[in-house]
C-alpha cells in the first residue's frame, strides 16, 4: 500500500537531473504539455510551508468594470502560465493579460470585447491561453511568440507574446471565427472554455455547447488551424458522418446524421514526442435519452488519440458505452510515466465523473492494469437501448461512492436525515450506472461530481496521482413529452430541460434536505492521493469547511463545494483551492496532512501553478468564485511566496 521511496533523495536529485520540465516555467495550462501539474521546484517544503505569505494580488477589474448580471453568470476558472519572463492569463471575460512575475503589475492587456448578454451554456470562464513560439520565425520579430486564446463567442485569437496585439498573419487581424454548422438556438449555446494546445504546427481547440437542448445539436468537432495563418489544417467529428463498417453496431445512419456534441469542453493534452494530441470527449446529445443513437456511440466518451499534424485517429478508449448519465471526460488527460520489471512505461490517466481512472499505454491505448466489461443495471424508460455492460478499470479502485441507499440518507437533524431518507427510497437507486428513468433516478456520483475539469496531478518520483472530488448526489427525472411545460430553466435549484426531438424532457437538481444539506453524507469535497506503482489508494483527506454551505456558521470540516485541481511540487507538497471557503491549502503528499492555509480574496475556484522568478518561488492562484455556486466572487490572481 505504501509507496515511500527509502532513498528518495538520491532519487529525487537524479530526477531533477534528468527531467524535462525548466524549473522556472509553468509553460502550459497542466504546467507541461501533458498536463501533469508537477513542479520540479522544491524551496517551498513541508518543513517551512507555514511560513508562506501573500506577496502580491493583481485585480483584473471585472466587478467594477461588469454588470451584476453579468457577474452572476461567470466564473473565474484560469491558471495562468510563465513563459518568456512573464505571467499570461485570460479573465473570466476573455481578456488576456500578462504580468510581471515578481511584483503582479500589469505588463499588457488585450480585450477582445465580448457581448455579456450571451446567456453562455457554461457561463462566462476562460481557464486558460497557450503559448507557441515559432521556430522559423527570426527572434525578436513581431509575433514570433504568439499566446492563443478560445473566447465566449467562439473566436480563436493570436497574440504577439511581447505587446499583445493581434498577429495580423492570423485569420483576419489576428481572429479565426469559428460557426458551427448548426444555425444556434442561443447565442451562449457553443462557446470555447478551455485553454487551446498547439502541435504539429497547429493550434487546436475543442467547444463547450449546451446541454440537453435537442437531439440535433451543433457538433462536437475539434479544429485545427495553421498556427502562423490560422488556416483551417483539420477538423475531427467525434461523431462519424460518413459510412462505418457494417460490423460496427455503435451507430446507426440516422444517428450519424441528427446526433450532436460528443465535443470536447476539457483541456486536451499533446506528447509532443509522438506528435500525438488526446482529446477528452463527451456524451452524445442528448445527455440523458439515447433511444435516437442506440449502439456504444463510438468515439464519444472516450480518450482519443489523434495525429496533431493531420486529425487521423491513431487509437481510442471508451469509458462509458451509450451514455445517458452526462458522464462526460470532464478533464485533461494525464501524460505520465509508470515503471514495470523496471522499465519505464509511458501511459495516459484519466480521471472520470464516475470516480474512475483509467489508465492505458500511450501507444496503444490498452488498459494498462486491467478492464473488465461488467453488467449494470437494466429497464432504462420506453425505447431506451442502454448498452448492458460498462467498463470498470481493474485497478486503481473507485475514489468516490458509487451507490446510495435509502439508509445513507442525511441531514442536519432527524427530521432533516428522514426527509432524505424517504426521497432516496422514492426514487430508483441500483449503483452505479443505474439508467434515468420517469420515476426519478438516483445520480451517485452526479455529473457535476467525481473528478471534474480540475484533473488529477503526478508526482513522477513517489508515483502518486492526487486528485480533487466532490461527491454528492443529484435526481434526474425524465418526463413524458405530453407532460412537459415547454420550460427550459438553469439555475442553482436545478434545471428542466427540453431535450427537443427525444421522447422526453428530463429535469435534474442536486438532493439536498429541507436545510439545504446534501442528501449524501459528507465528505463531499475530497483530495484522494493513488499509489500508481501499486494501483491502491494511499489515503483520502476532506477539502474545505462548510460555513457557507448551510446555515450553521462553524468550519466544520465536511468538505466544502468548490472546482479547480491539484497541483504538485517534488518537496512532496500538495496546492489546491477548489473550495468556497476562500482558501488555498497545501497538503503533505505522504499522508494528506494539511500543513497551511492562506487566506483568499474570493473563493479560489481555479487550479493553482508554481514558478521560480530571481531565485524566489510563487505559488499563484485566481481567486474570483463560481456563480452557480454558493461562493464569494471577485477578480484577482493572489501570489504567496516564503519571506524574503
Amino acid at each position: 500500500m505504501s509507496c515511500r521511496l527509502p532513498a528518495l533523495p538520491a532519487l529525487l536529485a537524479a530526477f531533477l537531473l534528468a527531467t524535462p520540465l525548466q524549473a522556472a516555467e509553468w509553460g502550459h495550462y497542466g504546467g507541461d504539455a501533458g498536463g501533469s501539474r508537477f513542479s520540479s521546484l522544491a524551496q517551498i517544503t513541508p518543513e517551512n510551508v507555514a511560513d508562506l505569505r501573500q506577496v502580491w494580488a493583481f485585480s483584473t477589474g471585472d466587478m467594477d468594470k461588469q454588470s451584476p448580471e453579468a457577474i452572476g453568470d461567470s466564473a473565474f476558472e484560469t491558471t495562468p502560465i510563465l513563459q518568456d519572463g512573464r505571467l499570461y492569463f485570460c479573465s473570466a471575460f476573455n481578456e488576456v493579460i500578462a504580468l510581471h512575475p515578481g511584483t503582479g503589475e500589469e505588463v499588457w492587456r488585450y480585450d477582445p470585447e465580448i457581448v455579456t448578454n450571451r446567456r453562455p451554456a457554461n457561463q462566462y470562464t476562460c481557464r486558460g491561453v497557450a503559448y507557441w513560439r515559432d521556430p522559423a520565425a527570426e527572434e525578436g520579430s513581431v509575433c514570433a511568440a504568439r499566446i492563443f486564446t478560445g473566447t465566449v463567442d467562439a473566436r480563436v485569437i493570436a497574440l504577439d507574446a511581447a505587446t499583445g496585439r493581434p498577429c495580423a498573419d492570423f485569420g483576419a487581424n489576428g481572429t479565426v471565427q469559428i460557426e458551427p454548422e448548426l444555425a444556434l438556438l442561443w447565442p451562449g449555446e457553443f462557446q470555447i472554455t478551455s485553454a487551446p494546445v498547439v502541435s504539429g504546427g497547429n493550434v487546436i481547440v475543442g467547444s463547450a455547447i449546451g446541454d440537453n437542448a435537442r437531439v440535433h445539436a451543433p457538433r462536437g468537432s475539434v479544429r485545427a488551424f495553421d498556427a502562423r495563418t490560422g488556416a483551417p489544417a483539420w477538423d475531427f467529428d467525434p461523431i462519424p458522418r460518413t459510412a462505418v463498417p457494417e460490423t460496427d453496431t455503435s451507430w446507426t445512419a440516422d444517428a450519424r446524421e441528427i446526433t450532436g456534441h460528443a465535443n470536447v469542453w476539457a483541456p486536451m493534452s499533446v506528447d509532443e514526442k509522438r506528435g500525438l494530441v488526446f482529446l477528452p470527449t463527451s456524451s452524445p446529445s442528448p445527455d440523458h435519452y439515447g433511444g435516437t443513437r442506440p449502439g456504444d456511440n463510438r468515439y464519444a466518451n472516450s480518450v482519443v488519440a489523434l495525429n496533431g499534424a493531420t486529425g487521423e485517429v491513431v487509437w481510442h478508449f471508451q469509458t462509458v458505452h451509450h451514455d445517458v448519465w452526462d458522464y462526460d471526460l470532464p478533464a485533461q488527460p494525464s501524460l505520465i510515466t509508470l515503471e514495470r520489471d523496471g522499465e519505464p512505461v509511458d501511459v495516459v490517466a484519466q480521471v472520470t465523473k464516475t470516480g474512475f481512472m483509467f489508465v492505458l499505454d500511450r501507444e496503444t491505448g490498452e488498459p494498462y492494469f486491467g478492464v473488465e466489461e461488467r453488467p449494470v443495471p437494466q429497464d432504462g424508460a420506453p425505447g431506451e437501448i442502454l448498452s448492458p455492460t460498462q467498463p470498470f478499470p481493474v485497478a486503481p479502485p473507485p475514489f468516490v461512492p458509487q451507490s446510495l441507499s435509502a439508509d445513507d440518507g442525511w441531514g442536519l437533524l432527524y427530521f432533516d436525515e428522514r426527509s432524505c431518507e424517504k426521497r432516496i427510497a422514492s426514487l430508483r437507486s441500483e449503483g452505479l450506472f443505474t439508467p434515468p428513468s420517469l420515476q426519478g433516478t438516483v445520480v451517485y456520483p452526479f455529473m457535476g461530481g467525481g473528478a471534474n475539469w480540475g484533473g488529477m496531478s503526478f508526482d513522477p518520483v513517489r508515483k502518486i496521482a492526487v486528485v480533487r472530488t466532490l461527491n454528492t448526489a443529484m435526481e434526474l427525472r425524465l418526463i413524458e413529452r405530453e407532460n412537459y411545460d415547454g420550460g427550459n430553466i438553469v439555475n442553482d435549484a436545478g434545471e428542466l430541460a427540453p431535450q427537443t426531438g427525444a421522447s422526453y424532457a428530463m429535469t435534474r437538481g442536486i438532493m439536498l434536505s429541507p436545510l439545504g444539506a446534501p442528501c449524501s453524507p459528507p465528505p463531499w469535497n475530497i483530495v484522494t492521493a493513488i499509489d500508481l506503482t501499486e494501483g491502491t489508494i494511499l489515503w483520502q483527506k476532506t477539502l474545505g469547511t462548510i460555513e457557507k454551505l448551510i446555515p450553521v456558521p462553524l468550519p466544520i470540516e465536511w468538505g466544502a463545494p468548490g472546482m479547480g485541481g491539484t497541483i504538485n511540487t517534488a518537496s512532496g507538497l500538495i496546492f489546491v483551492a477548489a473550495t468556497n471557503d476562500d482558501k488555498l491549502r497545501a497538503f503533505d503528499v505522504e499522508d494528506g496532512e494539511v500543513l497551511w492555509e492562506g487566506d483568499l480574496p474570493a473563493s479560489g475556484m481555479a487550479t493553482p501553478m508554481t514558478y521560480e522568478w530571481e531565485g524566489r518561488q510563487y505559488v499563484v492562484v485566481a481567486a474570483g468564485g463560481f456563480s452557480r455556486a454558493p461562493s464569494t466572487m471577485g477578480d484577482e490572481i493572489v501570489a504567496f511566496a516564503l519571506p524574503e
